[in-house]
């Protein structure tokens, strides 16, 4: 509720937040379903079985802010927070560097409370980088756990982009 006050309080704030995330997308159609929220009268059960010679997964961040897609970025590899502290220290700024400063400058920066996410060095960073306007469980601005709804990569852009792979 107080996140929800503190966004009532300052609704300009809504455009200047980066949601970014990452999901895994694998060709033998399973997926990480934690970033899918499926809606359906007839059958919410329902499953179709894929068949590949060969499999792959791939680890893959986007970003929203305000109406920009920010992304993607291809990870080589598992996150790790080595590799996250890598990815914002350089592959970040490049991603940003259509947008305007009057709203990078201000920006704040979400992220859920993975553990690649919390490492010492990448809070460091991130105080560093967005002092007092990083977004997540625990940190500086309290998002609350668990509360995929109110990120619009989990609510849609994950599920939509896994719907379109795997047709």
């Amino acid at each position: 509720m107080d996140l929800c006050h503190w966004i009532k309080a300052h609704p300009e704030l809504l455009s200047v937040i980066l949601f970014r995330d990452e999901a895994s997308f694998t060709r033998d159609g399973v997926n990480n379903l934690r970033n899918v929220h499926t809606w359906s009268h007839d059958n919410p059960h329902e499953t179709s079985v894929t068949n590949y010679q060969r499999r792959f997964t791939a680890n893959v961040l986007c970003g929203v802010l305000g109406n920009k897609l920010i992304g993607p970025f291809v990870f080589d590899n598992n996150l790790t927070g080595n590799a996250h502290e890598v990815f914002l220290q350089n592959e970040l700024p490049g991603l940003l560097e259509d947008i305007p400063l009057m709203i990078r400058n201000p920006m704040y920066f979400k992220h859920d409370g993975a553990p690649p996410h919390y490492t010492r060095h990448v809070r460091d960073y991130l105080n560093e980088s967005f002092p007092n306007r990083w977004l997540v469980c625990g940190g500086p601005v309290a998002w609350p756990p668990r509360s995929s709804d109110l990120t619009p990569l989990d609510y849609y852009l994950w599920g939509h982009m896994k719907i379109l792979i795997s047709v």
